[in-house]
């Protein structure tokens, strides 16, 4: 495992497998996020163009774009107290930035391999008035999902750090499960 000064290898074939996992995670919660706010195509459009990338399509600005819009959905969702389908915008925002992850071995980067998944089962938990074992479920199925050169991929970085609440959580959850093989 590499610790925090270092840089690591990352292909860009990687990037897309990290990306295109984030993608599959993040895009369940895309209903939630619809149902509340059906007329804002914010979230779709950042998964839509990760998945882009994911493809083959270049890195572009069309990404980091379209992951603000993402977060904006977020936080306007977030203000007008619909907290799942701000955390189902989150997920779309996290499968876009996992197009940017960083070779850097910081445990901060764990966030772009696993906040996609994260983000979607808290918007899951909270759809089912927050119910911990709705989104225990979903980062089962994430970890059942995850492709082994996303695992390899994960392990080169340090372990998911502190804090995040409730989705920081989920992360860690999820990382320890990818790491030990379970």
């Amino acid at each position: 495992m590499a610790d925090d000064s270092t840089t690591i290898e990352l292909s860009m074939s990687e990037l897309r497998e990290v990306t295109r996992y984030a993608v599959a995670c993040a895009r369940p919660a895309l209903v939630i996020f619809e149902r509340a706010c059906p007329d804002d195509r914010r979230p779709r459009d950042a998964i839509d163009v990760a998945r882009a990338f994911a493809e083959g399509a270049r890195r572009s600005k069309a990404i980091r774009d379209n992951a603000w819009a993402a977060q904006r959905a977020a936080r306007e969702a977030r203000d007008a107290g619909q907290g799942a389908a701000s955390d189902a915008a989150r997920a779309a925002l996290a499968a876009a930035g996992a197009a940017y992850l960083h070779p850097l071995a910081k445990a901060t980067q764990v966030k772009h391999i696993l906040g996609a998944a994260a983000h979607a089962a808290r918007a899951f938990e909270l759809s089912a008035g927050d119910d911990p074992s709705v989104g225990a479920d979903h980062i089962e199925q994430s970890r059942t999902l995850t492709p082994p050169v996303v695992v390899d991929v994960l392990r080169r970085y340090p372990a998911a750090p502190p804090g995040g609440g409730r989705v920081g959580e989920l992360i860690r959850q999820l990382d320890a499960s990818l790491r030990s093989g379970g």
